[in-house]
């Protein structure tokens, strides 16, 4: 359509076609030179007869393509634009005296005296051409107007070839469509539609886009040479190319010996006025004008960028495909204010690069969102959002051997994948013990409590599946059997096990909740599961049952999902789809629905409360209704200087680091991980990603106040139903074990310890007192050592009142 719109009409007066033309219009031709031009609308269909009187003459409503610009969260700094013409309608006012008087200059002086049909030039085009002098065309400014809207307002293509082809036929439709036009319009309504619609060549198309394209400025600000130029290039955009030498000479030659004197002969200048306008040189360069997310104007808010694209491109609201999806965003002019945070993406990625050099085959990824709206404030990464310049590419070799074999670049230091948030070839990552949350979120709407003890080894015999000779079957046996990374022995809670990360609490844990109740817990969190192979497992609930690794984090996830995951424990259950949106509006002013939060209970308030009080410990936070016993990313709290909740995960072989650290503002989520090559043999390190996501969270809530989060309303969701522990002090083993097992509670027997009872008897209980209803109780074996007499008013050893997990 393009191409068509840019032609100039020549020859449409010649050979057959002027008999027509000049059947038409004789009668009109012959009545203008005795009444004035006012009359001539009744004229023209007295003249032309019942053939013009029934062509068409209403033009259908049509919306030339807009510029779409995207805003960070403050509405004012742009991040992007999107277009597929770059065009921005602007009003009358804001266009400056000299481009309309140039404009008019170059294509239609007598603009302010006729009706949309200049019949004297028709004429005057008619003899002239007929007589094979220079080919002159007939257009009014008017006419031209009505040619680009019915272009635009094609619905097929063949609509655009009538509109636009050099015919009598079109002619004939141009003026009548005109003379309707000059009665609906006025004449400065005409030639704003006209100046903002007209192709100006170098991929500017309206004025405003044409100021900005070859001179950076606003249309109000045009001087008189700079109007005279642009309005030159309307006729041919192609030919008076200045930033070629041909077009340069002779877009200043029309310039300067057309459309200067036009407007002082109108008097829209004076002569000393042209004068000078002639001594400015034409430009030869043009402004770069970017269009998407490689053109961002800070390649670290590209990852942002390019989620926002992605988001958009997934929405029914926008289209039924993604094709129709797309041309409204780059035709629409909308004006789309997201919800990145400037500070905290500037944070963020500073963070991120003081650690990890772009040029790393190792990324570190950042993701933020804000819990109970799911709106994403931060995407970061060591990575530039940019295409590779194929005469001088940056990147290096793929480290997966196979890549690099067949000179695969990676995504190091420059990228357009979406490394952060997913999609195209981007499945995720595995992100370790982070996913021991979506276990305790199943056991507590199971019923189990966060006190809930289990007895833990370094080595857990599960009943799942690993297959005989696998690496993690116990000897012998086709049993999975996880490890801990340390020891891990003793009687944890879901407070002190998760403190911890111990896999032999997680699992056994996992058995008596379901697997296929924790992936549920992970898909109603926002998990995604892009892979095929976690996605059959998912979907498949026998397949689901049997998932025993998924608590230990064997999915692939990305950073987006796991702080929209980690969030919903501090929105309160409410899982929030993330979004990238705070606004969208249309260039007629109206706001949309689409983008805001889309929110779903995905689980009880309570538990998600309770959840997120055991998610305290890891991160060196108190629990405020339970005891943590130790963290695994204790600093975390002293850096960000508020309350705090996360994890922190590993792989096997440490080929993931991942820390999930949040308040009730902010959840950021780190991995550091190899995109390219999931397979790598190096150990990513948690002094790297741990720092970044402590550090990002702190520069955000700075000058934030500091806010507590909320208790369960019940405290049965923590201590659940205690029961009081029998005394076995003393009694023989077997005995002590009976009374245990007839009051409900899982036993096993301990280690040997200092005690007066005789040796082999049972010195006590871990935890005496009491503790929840089958839980974990350990008989401690007395070795005699300490078979004195008890002193007067002492306490026995482990009796009622003694520490311990549990109470």
């Amino acid at each position: 359509m393009t191409s068509w719109l840019r032609r100039r009409d020549h020859n449409i007066f010649t050979n057959a076609t002027s008999l027509l033309i000049c059947g038409l219009l004789a009668g009109v031709v012959v009545a203008a030179a005795a009444f004035p031009a006012a009359a001539m609308t009744g004229l023209a269909a007295k003249a032309g007869g019942q053939t013009f009187a029934n062509l068409p003459s209403e033009l259908k409503d049509f919306s030339s393509p807009q510029i779409s610009r995207i805003y960070a969260s403050d509405g004012r700094t742009q991040l992007s634009q999107f277009y597929d013409e770059f065009r921005s309608d602007v009003p009358l006012k804001d266009i400056s005296k000299n481009m309309q008087a140039a404009i008019l200059a170059a294509e239609d002086r007598k603009f302010y005296e006729h009706n949309g049909v200049d019949l004297k030039g028709v004429a005057r085009a008619f003899v002239g051409n007929s007589q094979g002098g220079t080919q002159q065309g007939a257009s009014t400014l008017t006419m031209q107007y009505v040619r680009m809207s019915l272009a635009y307002s094609a619905t097929n293509p063949q609509e655009v070839v009538d509109a636009t082809e050099d015919s009598a036929k079109r002619k004939i439709t141009e003026m009548k469509y005109a003379l309707q036009v000059e009665k609906q319009l006025t004449k400065d309504q005409i030639l704003e539609r006209y100046l903002n619609t007209a192709p100006f060549g170098g991929g500017a198309y309206g004025i405003f886009a044409a100021s900005q394209v070859y001179f950076n400025k606003k249309p109000k600000d045009l001087t008189v040479a700079e109007a005279a130029m642009l309005a030159g290039m309307v006729k041919a955009p192609s030919s008076f190319n200045p930033t070629k030498p041909s077009g340069h000479e002779q877009i200043t030659a029309r310039r300067d010996n057309y459309i200067i004197p036009g407007m002082v002969a109108m008097g829209a200048v004076t002569q000393a006025q042209a004068d000078e306008a002639k001594k400015v040189k034409v430009p030869t360069k043009i402004k770069q004008i970017g269009n998407g997310c490689a053109w961002v104007s800070k390649n670290y808010w590209g990852f942002f960028c390019d989620y926002f694209y992605r988001w958009w491109m997934e929405q029914d609201a926008f289209g039924a495909t993604e094709y129709d999806r797309e041309r409204r965003l780059k035709s629409g002019g909308y004006r789309v204010i997201t919800t990145i945070d400037l500070e905290g993406q500037k944070a963020a990625r500073t963070e991120v690069a003081k650690r990890q050099k772009d040029d790393s085959q190792n990324a570190v990824l950042l993701a933020g969102i804000e819990p109970g709206t799911g709106k994403v404030r931060l995407l970061a990464a060591n990575r530039k959002y940019k295409l590779d310049d194929s005469d001088n590419p940056e990147n290096k070799l793929s480290s997966d051997p196979k890549k690099k074999a067949k000179g695969i670049r990676g995504t190091h230091p420059n990228t357009t994948n979406p490394l952060l948030s997913g999609g195209g070839d981007i499945n995720g990552y595995q992100a370790g013990s982070v996913f021991k949350m979506f276990t305790i979120v199943a056991a507590l709407e199971a019923g189990y409590p966060l006190g809930y003890t289990i007895k833990t080894d370094a080595q857990y015999k599960s009943k799942y599946k690993a297959g005989y000779g696998s690496s993690s079957a116990c000897p012998g046996s086709d049993q999975w059997c996880p490890k801990n990374s340390g020891k891990g022995v003793g009687v944890f809670t879901m407070w002190s096990a998760f403190a911890k990360s111990i896999n032999t609490y997680f699992v056994p844990l996992e058995e008596r909740a379901g697997a296929d109740k924790v992936v549920a817990v992970a898909k109603r969190f926002g998990v995604e599961f892009r892979a095929g192979s976690d996605r059959q497992k998912a979907d498949d609930p026998d397949e689901a049952r049997g998932w025993g690794a998924f608590t230990l984090g064997v999915t692939s996830s990305t950073p987006l999902d796991m702080a929209n995951a980690y969030a919903t424990l501090a929105g309160d259950g409410m899982n929030c789809k993330p979004t990238p949106i705070e606004s969208i509006t249309t260039k007629d002013g109206e706001k949309l629905d689409v983008g805001k939060p889309r929110c779903i209970r995905a689980t009880p308030k309570d538990v998600a409360r309770a959840a997120l009080d055991a998610a305290r410990c890891p991160v060196g936070d108190s629990a405020q209704m339970g005891a943590c016993g130790g963290s695994t990313a204790g600093d975390t709290k002293g850096i960000v200087g508020h309350p705090v909740f996360g994890k922190s995960g590993t792989t096997d072989n440490d080929k993931t680091a991942s820390l999930i650290v949040g308040t009730t503002k902010l959840v950021v989520a780190g991995y550091m991980v190899n995109p390219d090559y999931p397979e790598h043999r190096d150990r990513m390190d948690h002094d790297i990603v741990n720092p970044a996501v402590q550090h990002t969270l702190k520069a955000y809530m700075k000058g934030k106040t500091k806010e507590q989060f909320k208790k369960p309303g019940s405290t049965k969701i923590a201590y659940g139903d205690q029961r009081s522990i029998p005394n076995v002090e003393c009694d023989p083993i077997g005995s002590a074990r009976g009374k245990l097992e007839s009051a409900g509670f899982e036993v096993s027997i301990g280690s040997e310890v200092d005690s007066k009872c005789p040796k082999g008897t049972a010195a006590g209980t871990n935890p005496s007192g009491r503790t929840i209803k089958n839980g974990a109780v350990i008989i401690e074996v007395s070795n005699g050592k300490n078979n004195k007499p008890e002193t007067p008013g002492g306490t026995p050893p482990g009796g009622p009142g003694g520490g311990g997990p549990g109470n």
